[in-house]
């Protein structure tokens, strides 16, 4: 059940939550709303670049019975950055650019355990995608033991363009896939690094794949063949802490 702080309803509701800064994770909207007020929310939501869907209206009344007007806002909890001004600061304290991006990873308990874990481990940020990832509401803040309060989360609209602005400012992916020959443990991580990791049924994406300088994986001794993707996020991240810690 969603916690009722969360939620904002009515469409002038939505709107005047998105210009009074209020940090909205995502806001659906019923199908085949129409109307001037309507045409007023989606150009606040478009100018924002906040994630949005259409829905029908039965989805819309299992979230809440309320008087909704067709339209329910999610409040996000945290703060949500920008990827660009995070890597600028970075270089600007001279520190080595650390980053972890997350492709398709919707479990909740998931992210907020890779959180946890990439705050305790100094990780600068971390990026995902507007849509196909965990919503961040009171549950991620939870799991994550309120690292999601400490480590910036930069929101991008697309991933792949997100990686590549982060590619760009001359920091080297490493994608986590099983579709490789190479050990991390083989790589240098002492240069600016972003770890790409993938959905845990999934996996990377293929335009992620293909956009990634080096594609690196886990070796699996066992007979299970995968390991939970907060697992192995975990494995990754603290090598990096332990080659730069050399």
């Amino acid at each position: 059940m969603k916690d009722k702080n969360d939620l904002i309803f009515g469409i002038r509701a939505v709107i005047e939550a998105i210009r009074f800064g209020k940090d909205i994770d995502r806001v659906l909207i019923k199908r085949g709303l129409k109307g001037e007020l309507f045409r007023e929310l989606i150009t606040e939501i478009k100018e924002n670049s906040i994630s949005f869907q259409y829905v029908p209206e039965e989805k819309l009344n299992r979230v809440s019975h309320k008087n909704h007007q067709g339209v329910i806002a999610f409040i996000s909890p945290v703060t949500f950055h920008k990827i660009e001004d995070v890597i600028a600061n970075v270089f600007e304290k001279g520190e080595i650019p650390f980053i972890l991006a997350l492709d398709g990873v919707t479990d909740v308990r998931n992210f907020g355990a890779i959180v946890r874990t990439a705050e305790c481990a100094g990780v600068h940020a971390i990026v995902i995608p507007e849509k196909g990832s965990v919503r961040i509401g009171a549950d991620a803040v939870k799991t994550s033991a309120g690292a999601l309060h400490k480590l910036p989360v930069c929101k991008v609209a697309n991933l792949k363009q997100g990686l590549e602005y982060i590619q760009q400012s001359g920091v080297t992916l490493f994608g986590a896939t099983e579709k490789t020959s190479e050990n991390y443990y083989s790589h240098d991580f002492n240069k600016p690094v972003c770890i790409v990791m993938g959905a845990e049924d999934t996996g990377l994406s293929n335009d992620v794949i293909r956009l990634c300088d080096y594609l690196i994986k886990i070796p699996i001794l066992g007979e299970i063949q995968s390991l939970n993707v907060s697992v192995a996020a975990s494995v990754l991240i603290y090598d990096v802490v332990r080659q730069r810690a050399k």
